[in-house]
């Protein structure tokens, strides 16, 4: 008799444990949805990244919450964890969805990102041009204002050689001209690769997720 009370002890224990790491899931999602931007692609990716790397707690909940089955449940409890299962359903689906939304949403951030990309490059391209149409028809102090500007843009021109500084700075500037399309591919490729990483890994998780769920639906059908 003593066994079966202490079996029923840790029974009740896991229980309430599973409860309060489902209200603490349900807090941070309600936080993190809040407040919404539906119509921003980046935001619903990394919202969704963010959900699926919680779920091992609500998952670890429902597992805690479902512990015993029937056993020794309240009338209330019982209506509890019906609703709870046909939320695990809803849940499976729900993250199944996500599965094609967030690889939308990753090609929507994909050119984003090319567009910024190139009208960054595209602006930086025309200061190099005005910069050199400057450079040409300016007296020697416009050059050394120019060349402290260059050293500002992280183009460094001696300034202490007046009689060197123009070429100098010419030279600096269709360096940093031919640079630009290598430095523009290379910022893309990096953005890119760091998108489908990130998009694979949630969308993934989402992917699993939604067979958790199903299968923690399927196997508490004495629930409901």
């Amino acid at each position: 008799m003593s066994g079966s009370r202490e079996q029923g002890l840790s029974i009740y224990r896991l229980r309430w444990i599973g409860y309060g790491l489902l209200a603490f899931a349900i807090i941070d999602v309600l936080l993190l949805l809040y407040p919404p931007q539906l119509t921003n692609a980046v935001w619903q990716l990394q919202t969704m990244g963010q959900i699926v790397e919680r779920l091992p707690v609500p998952l670890m909940g429902l597992a805690l919450v479902f512990f015993g089955d029937s056993y020794d449940r309240s009338r209330l409890e019982d209506n509890l964890v019906k609703l709870l299962s046909w939320v695990s359903l809803l849940l499976a689906v729900a993250f199944l969805v996500m599965v094609p939304l967030g690889a939308v949403n990753t090609l929507r951030i994909n050119t984003q990102n090319n567009q910024q990309i190139t009208a960054q490059a595209e602006g930086r391209l025309q200061e190099l041009k005005q910069v050199e149409e400057q450079v040409s028809a300016g007296t020697t102090a416009d050059l050394r204002n120019m060349a402290q500007e260059l050293n500002r843009m992280g183009l460094p021109v001696d300034v202490n050689k007046p009689e060197e500084l123009k070429t100098e700075i010419l030279s600096r500037i269709g360096i940093a001209r031919d640079q630009l399309p290598r430095q523009t591919e290379a910022t893309r490729n990096s953005q890119r690769l760091v998108l489908l990483k990130n998009s694979a890994k949630w969308n993934l998780g989402a992917l699993i997720s939604s067979v958790l769920f199903f299968y923690i639906w399927k196997g508490t059908d004495w629930a409901r």
